[in-house]
């Protein structure tokens, strides 16, 4: 799914036993929340991408969540005019859930891209991420008890 003109990339729903997900502070735009996401690197494949990323960006790896789905298609979303890079459109991402092996998990927010987390309901973070990742947010999460 991803080319030239879109970034691939992969995200992380990280669930505790009580069906909130981990959400996490953009340094950079406070107030702003989202799941852990990033690139996939050359050579990568989107899990390998997905569990480098959330180890990266929170500092949850296996001993901390359990791989338990995966979104089965790509998604795909636009940046804005101001956010658009390298002449890349936008992202495509593969989604990923993992859940918490305890609900006394606590990630450590990278203080690069985010600086804060916390437990959140769905509806909640589809309120606060960013209107250009909306859309992509309420297809793949409207399905998370699926995964």
């Amino acid at each position: 799914m991803a080319n030239t003109h879109f970034r691939a990339g992969t995200v992380a729903v990280v669930r505790n036993s009580a069906g909130e997900i981990l959400v996490f502070e953009r340094s950079d735009f406070p107030d702003q929340w989202q799941l852990p996401q990033g690139g996939i690197d050359q050579g990568e494949n989107p899990v390998a991408g997905a569990w480098r990323e959330l180890q990266e960006e929170t500092g949850l790896g296996p001993d901390d969540v359990e791989l338990v789905g995966e979104y089965p298609e790509w998604t795909v979303y636009e940046w804005p005019d101001g956010v658009r890079k390298n002449g890349r459109l936008g992202q495509a991402q593969r989604w990923f859930f993992f859940d918490a092996r305890s609900d006394d998990v606590t990630p450590v927010p990278d203080g690069h891209e985010f600086v804060s987390w916390r437990w959140s309901e769905v509806e909640w973070l589809i309120e606060q991420v960013v209107d250009f990742r909306k859309p992509s947010y309420r297809r793949v999460l409207g399905s998370a008890g699926e995964a």
